[in-house]
């Protein structure tokens, strides 16, 4: 793809998303979401090969579904009320529509299953946009009709979510099912908060997008696209391979890492809320999430793998992209814990 269509591609990407961030009226959330939707196909389908073709089709089809149930949710909603505002409170079949379409779209259990296929169909820099910019569209519209929405189809979703997240990655080999699943835990407990507290859903988000975003930096400077390929990542960097496990561990939710901080206030504004059960799960739910990361860190910083010829001097080869560009994200997913009272100001 040439860069002039690539950079119209993904200008369309950015403006779909910020069309649906700043409207008002359903008509133009809808537009927003479609133009976002069908910027990211060629960027799916760029590798010429069946299976990136069954990942942009298998993405399009779920997309286009969750758009047509919003705007029929929309629609049902104008024909009741007289209004097409997005502020405005939704009949009670509106919002279970609106619930179930924005769950699809984020890739919330139990509509989660083209998100891992999805993501393995896909290069590691359009995984690394499925599971990171295309969230910011539907998160934006939880947080404008939040009041509306179904809490209980929210915190069953979430206890859901966290629970496949965790136990979907266990037995998988390719880090972007990996990140895929990483993805729906962590969308989990944005949903289980965002019905509570959206402040905190705000700061989850923001963290969530840091943290993955210095991890897929670091898988995309090292080219390691499974468990394997990241054993020989201290032979191309060993400062990259202290960053990819500080990193992983800070996804996992690890003290004192970044992203202990979001897990720590959901947890505590659950427990303040007295749904007790539901904390105690999601606890339990992100020891399986954990299992995973420790695994990849594990593997990544503290293996020695077989080493060939071309092994021992891949640092001879030096990295095409340029490691300034991972320095932000991995100090802010690293060190942002001590920070956290300043957040919540």
């Amino acid at each position: 793809m040439s860069p002039t269509i690539y950079t119209i591609i993904l200008s369309s990407l950015a403006t779909g998303t910020i069309i649906t961030m700043t409207s008002y009226s359903w008509l133009m959330a809808w537009v927003g979401l479609e133009m976002n939707t069908l910027a990211i196909i060629p960027i799916i389908s760029t590798m010429h090969h069946p299976r990136a073709t069954e990942a942009a089709t298998k993405y399009f089809l779920t997309q286009a579904a969750a758009s047509a149930l919003i705007l029929f949710s929309s629609m049902t909603n104008a024909w009741s009320s007289g209004s097409w505002d997005i502020t405005q409170t939704l009949t009670p079949p509106s919002h279970i529509l609106l619930t179930i379409a924005l769950a699809m779209k984020l890739g919330l259990a139990p509509m989660h299953f083209w998100l891992p296929e999805v993501t393995q169909g896909s290069t590691m820099v359009t995984a690394f946009i499925i599971t990171t910019w295309q969230k910011l569209a539907p998160m934006s519209l939880i947080y404008l009709t939040m009041n509306s929405l179904s809490t209980t189809i929210f915190l069953l979703a979430g206890l859901l979510s966290s629970l496949i997240g965790g136990w979907g990655g266990l037995n998988q080999t390719q880090i972007r099912k990996i990140m895929a699943y990483s993805s729906i835990a962590h969308l989990g407990w944005m949903a289980t908060i965002s019905s509570i507290m959206t402040n905190i859903l705000i700061m989850n988000l923001m963290i969530y997008l840091i943290m993955t975003t210095s991890v897929f930096f670091s898988l995309i400077i090292s080219k390691s696209k499974t468990i394997q390929d990241t054993t020989t990542t201290w032979t191309l960097s060993p400062t990259l391979t202290i960053i990819m496990m500080l990193s992983l561990l800070s996804l996992g939710g690890l003290p004192p890492l970044t992203g202990f901080t979001p897990k720590w206030l959901i947890m505590e504004e659950l427990i303040l809320q007295e749904f007790n059960l539901l904390a105690t799960l999601l606890a339990m739910s992100s020891l399986l999430s954990l299992f995973f990361y420790l695994r990849l860190a594990y593997v990544t910083t503290l293996t020695l793998s077989p080493n060939t010829t071309q092994t021992k001097f891949k640092w001879r080869f030096y990295p095409n992209t340029p490691t300034i560009f991972l320095s932000i994200p991995a100090t802010i997913s690293i060190f942002l814990l001590p920070l956290a009272p300043l957040i919540l100001l």
